[in-house]
């Protein structure tokens, strides 16, 4: 499956995606649509960008796919599968790579220095934000959440002491701020 160029990304990636999770991983499958259907909210803020946000909403969490898991980090494993298998666009695959912070869980596994090397975080922080907002505002199952309640549910899932839980709780306070900053700019758009 070849990736699409202009406004055929969304759906390419949604079928990627589904290909990949939704028989193996339906819990999984059910979060990447959710996170998708809250990217959906956010063209106003990002105008040109939205459906690479969309895209990238919906392939965020193709690396847990068990055919995927190479590292066992989910972002360097999707991403390295959206550029080696598909030659996805760059920019949609440093998204994935990195999205809600994947860097300082990279660190706790480490692999920072490979993810930083193979896919650098984008310089355009509204849409590293906005991807945050979508994935941390958005359950398991695919409904939405506070970013707080969703930290405290992967703490929970995880343990505190788990790999995620220590990372989770590490990149918390970006977190909420990533959402804060995505918050106030829906906030200041006209209705």
């Amino acid at each position: 499956m070849d990736p699409p160029m202009g406004g055929s990304m969304v759906g390419w990636a949604l079928r990627v995606s589904g290909a990949e999770l939704s028989s193996v991983l339906p819990r999984r499958w059910a979060h990447s649509k959710g996170v998708a259907r809250r990217a959906a909210g956010l063209g106003q803020i990002l105008g040109g960008d939205f459906g690479l946000l969309a895209a990238a909403a919906a392939l965020h969490d193709v690396g847990y796919a068990p055919r995927l898991a190479v590292t066992g980090f989910h972002p360097l494993d999707g991403a390295r599968f959206l550029r080696d298998v598909h030659g996805a666009d760059e920019r949609l695959v440093r998204l994935v790579a990195n999205h809600s912070f994947a860097l300082l869980e990279a660190e706790e596994r480490g692999l920072s220095e490979v993810l930083e090397a193979e896919f650098p975080l984008l310089e355009e922080l509204m849409l590293v934000d906005a991807l945050v907002y979508c994935d941390m505002t958005t359950t398991p199952d695919g409904g939405q959440t506070t970013a707080e309640a969703r930290v405290t549910e992967i703490v929970g899932r995880y343990g505190a002491d788990s790999v995620v839980g220590r990372f989770i709780r590490r990149a918390a306070p970006e977190i909420f701020a990533a959402v804060g900053r995505v918050e106030a700019a829906l906030a200041v758009q006209p209705k």
